[in-house]
């Protein structure tokens, strides 16, 4: 199940009010939410955003994937920026030095070797062409 936080839309005709949610990405816009993890009020002056950090980190950590809105939203509050400090860093592997073995000597004998493979395959090959000939005659 795809997780994501995104926006649903409450309020009256012509007076939105959103909840930011935690919701399936499969379910609609304004259905089933798993978790509600915040508020957001455009129509006041300045814009209210309500939202539980410990909620929003909690799910983001666990996977779920904000929409564009909701990550603006979240920058805003400051907890995209928590997140990303939250993270532990990526380490670089080291690079790891061959040493040099005897493999050449063994390199040298499979050539040898699988030249008769190919002479082989170009025998059933001459078959597979012979039995499409014949096929094409009995066809007729």
């Amino acid at each position: 199940m795809a997780v994501k936080l995104r926006l649903k839309r409450m309020g009256a005709k012509k007076k939105p009010f959103y909840r930011i949610v935690a919701a399936d990405e499969r379910s609609p816009r304004d259905g089933r939410s798993i978790e509600t993890i915040g508020t957001y009020n455009p129509l006041t002056s300045p814009v209210e955003i309500k939202i539980d950090q410990e909620l929003a980190l909690k799910w983001l950590s666990l996977g779920a994937k904000p929409t564009d809105t909701v990550r603006d939203l979240l920058s805003k509050v400051g907890v995209m920026k928590a997140y990303h400090e939250s993270k532990p860093a990526k380490k670089k592997k080291a690079k790891v030095e061959k040493k040099p073995t005897t493999a050449k000597k063994t390199t040298k004998a499979t050539p040898a070797k699988k030249a008769p493979a190919k002479k082989a395959a170009t025998k059933t090959t001459t078959k597979t062409t012979a039995k499409k000939a014949t096929t094409k005659k009995e066809s007729k």
